[in-house]
């Protein structure tokens, strides 16, 4: 097998992008990548490519960034003694991480095999170009392998091999949208009276809002409102990763046009929210959200954009709405069911991933309730 690394998605040819691609997801399409790659320069962004006999093999999406150990921490349980130990081993504040995934995204967006690819194999290969890359990225501190359904881990275990260790993070949130569904009233007739009067009650309260639905010229008309009402969700939560520019959705409209979405809620004339999904064959994924906080409790935005993710989602007629991580319980009460997922870390010094390797085996994910809402 033959292993090049690009540094940008313009240097890799169609036929490679095709072969890796059998099941034509967006996410390793093109258009994609490169609104991603040019739209957020802050990213230094590589594309590892493996072959064999000339034959495209896999893609692995490779993002290298700045953040702190506190954001890699945040949805995941560990004890203070646990954080102040790994703060110590990555040198506590700001830290440079490369990651194998795509950042933006949650689920497996990070490594894409051809059809008849054996991916035992090709994952050597993949960890190999890692530690290359690694060893002339200066500073590194650690190296992470995102998102890993259960069903992956037959293959992605051997990145243990590299030295790597397994970590669960928060699931995806998954509704199963099921045929008969064929409006918002359908769906909402599944649900117990309790779940249902929860629905109700969030179109109500947000019977004020305006909902528009943004083309690429709205998208960039008022790409600084969005940009603003997005990082006002990174801030309430705390979070402080790399935070997407918006100019990447004004790329992602021209290219997907109607599969790219992008709803945006007013109040008084004055945009307060807006939901953003990609249509992915039978998914339609939930991609950023932000809005004004301090209207939220008195307009239920949230709770309403949740709404909207399954009207969206009926409309588009796919089968799975993923809702993505973070809120689980919330989503739960929807009907969205955890889709486990798990991914890989170690420290770049050999010596101190040794020392830090049992500590990673102590995280663990927050739990959360499961609501069950349907009869």
């Amino acid at each position: 097998m033959t292993t090049t690394v690009h540094s940008s998605i313009e240097h890799l040819d169609n036929d490679f992008l095709e072969l890796i691609n059998p099941n034509k997801s967006a996410y390793f399409s093109r258009d994609l990548l490169y609104s991603f790659e040019v739209s957020n320069a802050q990213v230094d962004m590589r594309y590892v490519c493996i072959s064999n006999n000339n034959i495209a093999q896999a893609l692995a999406l490779v993002q290298i960034i700045e953040l702190s150990v506190d954001v890699i921490l945040k949805n995941i349980k560990v004890s203070p003694f646990f954080r102040k130990i790994l703060n110590a081993f990555f040198c506590n504040n700001h830290i440079k991480i490369m990651f194998c995934g795509n950042i933006f995204l949650s689920g497996e967006h990070g490594i894409s095999f051809s059809e008849n690819c054996n991916k035992k194999n090709t994952v050597l290969q993949i960890g190999k170009a890692l530690d290359n890359i690694a060893k002339t990225t200066r500073p590194l501190h650690a190296i992470f392998i995102k998102d890993f359904e259960t069903s992956a881990l037959e293959y992605a275990s051997d990145f243990e091999h590299f030295g790597f260790t397994n970590i669960k993070v928060e699931p995806n949130m998954l509704i199963s949208l099921k045929p008969e569904w064929r409006t918002f009233e359908n769906y909402k007739a599944a649900l117990k009276s309790k779940y249902r009067v929860k629905a109700n009650k969030a179109d109500s309260k947000s019977k004020a809002l305006e909902v528009r639905i943004f083309s690429k010229k709205d998208v960039e008309l008022f790409k600084n409102e969005l940009q603003n009402l997005y990082q006002n969700t990174i801030d309430n939560a705390n979070f402080n990763a790399q935070v997407l520019d918006l100019n990447t959705y004004i790329k992602l409209k021209d290219s997907y046009k109607d599969n790219f979405i992008v709803w945006s809620y007013f109040l008084d004339d004055k945009i307060v929210g807006f939901l953003s999904a990609l249509k992915n064959n039978n998914h339609l994924d939930a991609h950023f959200i932000g809005l004004n906080y301090s209207l939220n409790k008195s307009h239920a935005i949230y709770p309403r954009i949740l709404n909207d993710y399954i009207r969206l989602g009926l409309e588009k007629k796919v089968e799975i709405i993923n809702l993505g991580r973070t809120a689980s319980e919330i989503k739960s009460t929807i009907g969205a069911q955890p889709l486990e997922l798990s991914c890989y870390i170690k420290h770049k010094n050999k010596f101190l991933n040794v020392l830090i390797k049992p500590f990673f085996k102590k995280i663990q994910i927050k739990s959360f309730k499961q609501h069950s809402p349907f009869k």
